[in-house]
């Protein structure tokens, strides 16, 4: 099944310069707002505390649970509202010891007092201790390091070196631009936004290596013609096949960020972005750095020529 005719011949390479300054830029915002807001916002997962989810049989308000909750020795915490339910909330507090083993029950007392009995029901309480939460903070980290270094590795062996850092760099792009995008939005990263970052990187490598596969293999059919004008062939080629995948995966993934629920809202907008910037970079970005690389190469052969000949 195709939706658009192979030999189209759509001029994406002429358009790159455009491009990577558009893709700087997003980059850039997102840099800033994780610099203005002090770094990503951490979850309980990473950044430790304690969590409740509650539902109320009737609507109610941040400021209405605050009130009922002030004798709660928890130290600071927070309400908010949680996914598009008017009555499910979560409370958050920082502090976590032995002592908040009853936090639940004491929580549910309090605000049965205020509301009613069986008026409020407790979904699900959490507790991170803090350096449980800086090892997972670490641990994520270092996961999608490890899977960078893989694919390297991968990449250098299946193409060349070029191929495997442009790869690199698109995948680093991706994950910086939906590293920008919860900055922006003030969502939080917890191990399920880990696990779709991780997707991302997957999903965004399998569109790029499409590509590229179909640029060597070009390489050798049109080996007369400009490197840009083969990359373009390629992209156009390959086109077809990335949108058809891309939006199928998207109407899936879109489904589950409008009726998925609160729980798997964050772990759904990554997925969601980071497949619309993977299908983008796969086009726009992956290849052309091939020329980025190519030019690089060139001026610095140039150069030794320069030298070697004045000497």
């Amino acid at each position: 099944m195709e939706i658009i005719r192979p030999d189209i011949n759509l001029d994406f390479i002429g358009k790159r310069r455009i491009v990577l300054i558009f893709s700087a830029v997003l980059i850039l915002i997102g840099l800033f707002s994780l610099v203005l807001k002090g770094g990503p916002n951490f979850g309980i997962d990473f950044s430790g505390g304690t969590l409740i989810q509650l539902q109320f049989a009737e609507s109610t308000n941040a400021a209405d649970i605050k009130e009922a909750l002030k004798d709660l020795d928890i130290g600071t915490f927070t309400v908010q509202q949680f996914g598009e339910e008017a009555n499910e909330f979560l409370v958050r507090a920082q502090k976590t010891s032995s002592e908040l083993k009853g936090f639940s029950q004491r929580t549910l007392e309090l605000l049965e007092t205020h509301y009613g009995a069986g008026k409020v029901d407790i979904r699900r309480a959490e507790m991170v201790g803090p350096q449980v939460g800086k090892d997972l903070r670490k641990k994520g980290f270092w996961a999608i390091c490890y899977a960078m270094i893989g694919i390297l590795i991968y990449v250098t062996w299946r193409f060349e070196l070029r191929f495997a850092v442009g790869a690199i760099l698109a995948l680093i792009h991706d994950i910086l631009i939906t590293l920008g995008a919860f900055s922006l939005t003030n969502r939080e990263i917890d191990l399920p936004v880990i696990a779709a970052f991780l997707a991302i990187v997957g999903y965004s490598l399998n569109d790029t290596i499409i590509v590229y596969d179909r640029i060597r293999e070009n390489m050798g059919k049109y080996n007369k013609e400009p490197f840009p004008s083969i990359i373009n062939h390629s992209i156009n080629e390959t086109l077809s096949r990335t949108l058809l995948t891309s939006g199928t995966t998207m109407i899936v993934i879109l489904a589950l960020f409008i009726f998925g629920g609160g729980v798997i809202n964050n772990f759904a907008f990554a997925l969601l972005i980071g497949i619309l910037i993977g299908t983008y970079s796969s086009i726009f970005i992956a290849s052309p750095l091939l020329i980025v690389w190519e030019e690089y190469v060139g001026k610095r052969r140039k150069a030794k020529v320069a030298t070697a000949r004045s000497a």
